[in-house]
């Protein structure tokens, strides 16, 4: 291997060189889902990333313990401490149970990865299933002097914790400012000072998801679900801590808080973060009309899609931009990721077909340590893909008679393509029943074009051999009849 793996970390804004807590063994934190509404893109492209981060180091041979957390209680609207539980106001609305919405949206989320191919983490746990261990972390920062109760409502006093530790050291933002430009919110006179944040909160007698504690009757804040389960399952210092970059300036500034109030130490070495989702360019939002959730993509339901794509394209098309990349969406770029696609995957078929000759004129050794190099600086997965589509090319050109390969150099492109293509960055073939009926299905296409030819129906002829090169599939026409090449 090249290099030893380099991870960019979020904290100390520097690519730093991996090495575990403990040899060998990797702990990683995800923050996941707030179950009262589909998962979106910005969702996806968040697992899919950690789907690729995980998949490397358990190839890399580390034993890894991967938590990713189910929100389903405590996360009030505006990501503030006072206004409607996001679930409550969901379950109002449709007049039934929280837990009911709760449940359907987890189906969808669990769904939608499994169409993306991305693995299950080895723990996900429930903000409900864990009420106890955040009641029992509050108590320890309060009694570390960290926090205080207020009318049965515990608050982390922010400004107690700033004198003593770098409160805003995630998000690099200036202490003054954030003080400054702290606007008035609701529950403001309970709090010490503006930027205190709420541990647990006192429930109104018509909140739906309630539990009783030492303060009284409430349910825990949004940050501190994560601090105890993170701790819980990862102990108070752990290798990785993962999520989108919105999560930066607030949610995981202060899970870092809660924890080294707690623990007196950082939870995790290194946070990672992906980057936005942009549309055309722009920002993608509801109330500019260019948000689609995975479903409209796959199915093309959306004014802005020209068609649908396949799971495996858009998770290609994810994977082709760096994971701290902002990723633009738009009609071209998905359809360029898609005959990429299928020139790498269909490369990885004429791969299994090949023969050995007992000489070589290519250099696989070479291609290999590009795409580990590529991997092991931060996990850079469109500079891997570009040197896997050398790999498709020398495959190809083997497959034409242009270059040869003995047996040792076959096998190694076998093992690069099972261990990178399909297993570290997850692709597979979406194809009808596989590489068989793929046949038989060419066979007919083929059939009809040959017919057309025979009615002098160029144009339905020419259309069908031109669209299928759009897609990646070459008709060659030949004294021996039309044959086809896949990639």
């Amino acid at each position: 291997m090249t290099q030893p793996l380099k991870i960019y970390n979020t904290l100390t804004r520097e690519t730093e060189l991996f090495k575990p807590i403990h040899k060998d063994y990797v702990g990683m934190y995800v923050c996941g889902p707030t179950v009262y509404s589909n998962a979106h893109l910005g969702n996806a492209r968040t697992y899919i990333s950690f789907d690729v981060i995980y998949r490397y180091l358990l190839h890399l041979g580390y034993k890894v313990r991967y938590v990713r957390n189910i929100t389903d209680a405590g996360h009030l609207e505006g990501d503030q401490d006072e206004g409607d539980d996001k679930f409550a106001k969901k379950a109002k609305l449709e007049q039934v149970e929280p837990m009911e919405i709760v449940q359907r949206y987890t189906v969808d989320f669990h769904q939608v990865l499994a169409a993306f191919n991305t693995l299950p983490p080895s723990i996900e746990p429930t903000a409900t299933g864990h009420i106890i261990e955040q009641i029992e972390m509050t108590k320890q920062i309060m009694a570390n002097g960290y926090a205080y109760e207020a009318n049965g409502t515990v608050y982390f006093d922010v400004e107690k914790f700033a004198k003593e530790y770098n409160y805003t050291a995630l998000s690099n933002r200036n202490l003054d400012e954030l003080l400054n430009n702290t606007r008035e919110l609701g529950g403001q006179e309970e709090k010490k000072g503006r930027l205190d944040f709420a541990l647990w909160i006192k429930a109104k007698p018509e909140h739906l998801m309630k539990w009783p504690s030492p303060w009284g009757v409430g349910f825990p804040g949004w940050h501190i679900e994560c601090s105890a389960m993170s701790t819980k399952y990862l102990g108070a210092a752990f290798d990785i801590h993962g999520g989108g970059m919105d999560l930066i300036p607030t949610h995981h500034t202060n899970e870092i808080a809660q924890n080294v109030a707690c623990h007196h130490e950082q939870p995790a070495k290194i946070w990672m973060h992906t980057n936005m989702l942009t549309v055309n360019g722009q920002k993608m939002s509801k109330s500019l009309g260019n948000s689609f959730l995975p479903g409209e993509l796959f199915e093309g339901r959306h004014a802005l899609l020209e068609r649908g794509f396949s799971p495996m394209t858009v998770r290609f098309f994810m994977l082709q931009a760096h994971y701290r990349s902002t990723l633009d969406f738009s009609n071209e770029a998905l359809k360029a990721a898609e005959k990429g696609l299928t020139r790498l995957l269909n490369a990885g078929k004429v791969l299994d077909k090949l023969n050995a000759s007992s000489t070589s004129t290519i250099e696989v050794a070479k291609v290999k340590e590009s795409v580990y190099a590529a991997m092991n600086e931060d996990f850079n997965t469109p500079i891997a893909i570009a040197n896997l589509f050398e790999a498709a090319r020398l495959i190809n050109l083997i497959h034409d008679g242009k270059e040869q390969a003995n047996e040792q150099d076959l096998q190694e492109l076998k093992s690069l393509y099972e261990n990178m293509v399909y297993g570290v960055l997850g692709l597979k073939d979406e194809s009808i029943g596989g590489s068989d009926k793929m046949d038989e299905l060419m066979q007919v296409v083929l059939k009809i074009r040959g017919e057309a030819k025979l009615r002098k129906d160029f144009y339905t002829s020419d259309q069908i051999r031109d669209q299928l090169k759009e897609i990646g599939i070459e008709i060659k026409d030949g004294k021996e009849g039309t044959s086809y090449n896949l990639g």
